[in-house]
């Protein structure tokens, strides 16, 4: 099989982790691995609770063109693993296969989601990503026009306006009122 970046080098099997194999490609150090061998390795798994390794910043490739799985040829389908992260992961549904490039299985354990792979994959999931992009799309311009310092005195408003009892008379009354 061939590495479906480089498209020349050939993949060799290799351990990503104990027990979970892959195929790997020497050139640009992308990794190919099955989702059945990778389920059966989750849940050999016990969950890593390090609250300060999401806060790590982990460098990870990212193929921003469409690829073509090495073992059916088919283009694989991107996901996007969290609004904030540019990453996404390519997978053949096809063959049940997804593509790691250089980094992104770090980058997964950073974001501590080496054990949610598949979840990945579902709608559920992918419909929080976007509903999170939009809010952090929605917040920068809201940044943009009235500066840091005001929206965080808005936000601190909000919030405080969100746990009042007297809610809707307050915003009836900033409705009725504005100026």
């Amino acid at each position: 099989m061939q590495c479906p970046c480089c498209k020349t080098a050939e993949l060799t099997p290799t351990m990503i982790e104990e027990n979970l194999p892959a195929m790997a490609c020497r050139t640009c150090e992308g990794s190919l691995v099955s989702l059945l061998y990778y389920r059966h390795w989750a849940e050999t798994q016990r969950p890593a609770v390090d609250p300060s390794a999401a806060d790590a910043v982990v460098e990870a490739n990212d193929t921003t063109s469409a690829i073509h799985c090495p073992k059916c040829q088919r283009i694989m389908t991107k996901y996007r693993l969290r609004g904030n992260v540019a990453n996404r992961l390519d997978v053949c549904a096809r063959c049940d296969e997804v593509w790691l490039d250089k980094g992104e299985w770090e980058l997964l354990e950073s974001l501590q989601l080496n054990l949610k792979i598949a979840a990945v994959f579902t709608d559920t999931w992918q419909r929080r990503v976007r509903q999170q992009s939009s809010e952090d799309a929605r917040r920068r311009t809201f940044v943009r026009v009235v500066g840091e310092t005001d929206a965080k005195r808005v936000e601190e408003f909000r919030d405080w306006l969100n746990g009042h009892e007297h809610r809707p008379e307050i915003m009836a009354y900033l409705y009725l009122y504005k100026r």
